[in-house]
């Protein structure tokens, strides 16, 4: 068994991983080990070789590749260790080891003083969402699609239908076309778009692909590959309402209907977990409920830009450098963020007041779309920051920050609402 210890070990090299690891070594920590299973680093990033990245953190319009690049770069001149095609196994947090399998060294039993999670997230499939039909060939996870056609070079199908507006499938709606292929429809079963309003101007109106939203698949028809879908409307319930039925013709179905954390190795190290977000409950550190555990990026919840998970990433990285280092917080009181009128959910979910605070950002998203709303941080049944936006939707990821001035005087509780819609 090869055995070894390190200050700071980051499960996942994907855009979280990278950030957290360069910010642990450059606030101090001696020893930082990236554990990825794959055989590259940057993740997701490496198949989505559209540009849209960096516009926040380089303010430039990177693709995938290119943004990871950025961050790849600094990891040997920081002496970053990186151990590829390495498959963690188990996280024993009682004792501060994970357990991992390497094709050339075998089972790793690795030991930690800080551990970053960011093993990302995955795909909801077909059986996920439980549509009914036959069991053809031709049924893609958009993001299985990506890879095939932006990694492997291989055309998944000529004649395509989405199922879902999020990202992923808008821009493989845009990718599919660019090809060559036909991309008949997208169908969201929502009544509002599901992804970032501005892929669904440059991915679906700028190639005039139609948007069938409050729609949703019935059926799937096909033998040995698919040959048509059935698309339904649904009611206010969600529920297929019968006589709206319509057959659209296809060879290939692609599904982007959501994204969900990939918690297993956080549940095996008894991470207290959010039903909202199904990431971790982090406070303000992104520090987990467990000692020495911080997460980030797309295993703490879904994200809309990678630039978002870059920042919330550096923030993980510089604590778990900073507690790896031996220093500690002495905490006064702590302030649980509650998500009040119009919104989903909050991260972080906790503030811990120390006596050395710096301004809190907090991330969440709303319920419903709507516009000309006034969003209001509360505690104690006083307003500490307020902010106006002219549109909010559920697929776009909205943030505030609290002064440091401001976060000693909050109450045990704080409360994010939508607070005034005036149109």
């Amino acid at each position: 068994m090869f055995e070894t210890n390190y200050d700071v070990v980051v499960i996942g090299a994907g855009p979280a991983g990278l950030a957290s690891a360069i910010e642990a070594k450059k606030v101090g920590a001696q020893k930082v080990l990236l554990v990825e299973r794959d055989s590259d680093l940057g993740g997701i990033l490496q198949q989505c070789i559209h540009p849209g990245f960096g516009l926040h953190i380089f303010d430039q319009e990177l693709t995938g590749p290119e943004y990871a690049y950025r961050f790849i770069e600094q990891i040997k001149p920081l002496g970053i260790d990186v151990l590829l095609n390495t498959m963690v196994l188990d996280i024993h947090s009682d004792d501060n080891r994970i357990y991992a399998v390497n094709q050339e060294k075998g089972i790793c039993n690795i030991g930690y003083k800080s551990l970053v999670l960011a093993m990302g997230c995955r795909e909801r499939t077909r059986g996920a969402i439980a549509i009914p039909g036959t069991r053809p060939a031709g049924i893609f996870t958009a993001g299985t699609a990506q890879r095939y056609i932006n990694m492997q070079g291989y055309m998944v199908g000529r004649e395509f239908v989405i199922l879902g507006s999020g990202d992923i499938g808008m821009i493989m709606a845009r990718r599919l076309t660019l090809e060559g292929a036909k991309v008949k429809a997208v169908v969201e079963i929502m009544p509002y778009l599901t992804g970032l309003t501005r892929n669904k101007v440059q991915c679906l109106d700028d190639f005039d692909i139609p948007l069938y939203l409050k729609h949703t698949i019935v059926d799937i028809k096909g033998r040995n590959r698919v040959e048509k879908v059935t698309v339904s409307q649904v009611d206010d319930h969600l529920n297929p309402i019968k006589g709206t039925e319509w057959d659209i013709e296809c060879d290939t179905l692609l599904l982007s209907v959501g994204l969900i954390p990939e918690n297993e190795l956080s549940r095996r190290a008894q991470v207290k977990l959010s039903p909202a977000t199904l990431g971790p409950i982090v406070n303000q550190r992104m520090e987990t409920s467990v000692k020495n555990i911080f997460a980030c990026g797309n295993v703490l919840h879904v994200n809309d830009l990678v630039d978002n998970v870059t920042v919330e990433s550096r923030v993980a990285g510089n604590y778990a450098g900073l507690n790896a280092i031996g220093k500690n917080f002495l905490i006064k009181k702590v302030a649980e963020c509650l998500p009040g009128d119009g919104i989903r959910y909050i991260v972080p979910q906790r503030i811990e007041v120390t006596d050395e605070m710096q301004d809190v950002t907090l991330y969440f998203r709303v319920k419903e779309p709507a516009r000309n709303v006034t969003l209001e941080i509360l505690s104690k049944g006083q307003t500490i920051a307020r902010a106006k936006r002219q549109k909010i939707n559920p697929g776009e990821m909205e943030k505030m920050k609290i002064k440091a001035s401001a976060i000693d005087k909050l109450g045990h509780e704080l409360i994010v609402r939508v607070a005034e819609v005036k149109g």
